[in-house]
């Protein structure tokens, strides 16, 4: 029986802001040594510009060059797919990969996947993933939320997606930008079941600690 290749993660980035997050997943996804399709929005390229230092090019073989050189890649690990490039794996039930990451997520995105639209190459992944029942991680940047917005996470909720708000925590207390884009990455390499160092697991040093104290005074 043919299954989704467990090494292969599909990310979209989408025109939220934002864009940090998508770019240090991108970041993790290669130094984990999995193979990683890319989807661009038109709108993610011009986010990159105003946010980051990053200049995305437009074509998809041009950004895969420049992804690849700056995230270290080794050839063929990142490829980067048109945005109608219907003939790519993630296009069809049959050979997307096992999981996909829209982040950041836009709310047009959002709302595109939760009505179907499949308009463009993000839309009819997130599509497929949800009709094969496949892990569809969203992370929406967006403040506040409209009813339209709640309503379609509700939705996609309940069709099986994740919907993972870029909201990080501050318990880990944060002494850089780096480390609040590492705390949502974290949660999304969890959600993956990709083991990261980038945040420990909540109460993990109460957990050592204790092991230690037991490890310390035996049982008589």
């Amino acid at each position: 029986m043919w299954q989704t290749n467990p090494g292969r993660v599909s990310v979209a980035l989408t025109g939220a802001s934002g864009l940090q997050y998508g770019l240090r997943l991108l970041h993790c996804l290669v130094q984990a040594d999995k193979q990683v399709l890319v989807m661009i929005s038109k709108a993610a390229q011009v986010v990159a510009a105003t946010e980051t230092d990053w200049q995305l090019p437009g074509q998809p073989q041009a950004a895969e060059e420049y992804l690849s050189a700056r995230l270290g890649a080794k050839p063929g690990q990142l490829r980067v797919l048109g945005r109608e490039q219907w003939l790519a794996p993630v296009a069809s039930g049959s050979s997307a990969p096992s999981a996909m990451v829209v982040c950041p997520c836009s709310t047009g995105t959002l709302s595109a996947i939760a009505t179907g639209a499949s308009n463009n190459l993000i839309e009819r992944a997130a599509d497929v993933a949800l009709k094969e029942r496949r892990q569809l991680i969203l992370v929406p940047r967006e403040s506040p939320y409209s009813a339209i917005h709640l309503e379609h996470m509700l939705k996609l909720t309940q069709m099986g997606a994740v919907i993972l708000p870029a909201s990080p925590g501050f318990y880990h207390r944060p002494q850089r930008i780096e480390d609040l884009i590492d705390f949502i990455v974290a949660r999304i390499l969890n959600q993956l079941g990709i083991s990261q160092e980038l945040m420990p697991a909540w109460g993990e040093a109460w957990l050592q600690q204790g092991l230690q104290e037991v490890q310390g005074h035996p049982q008589e």
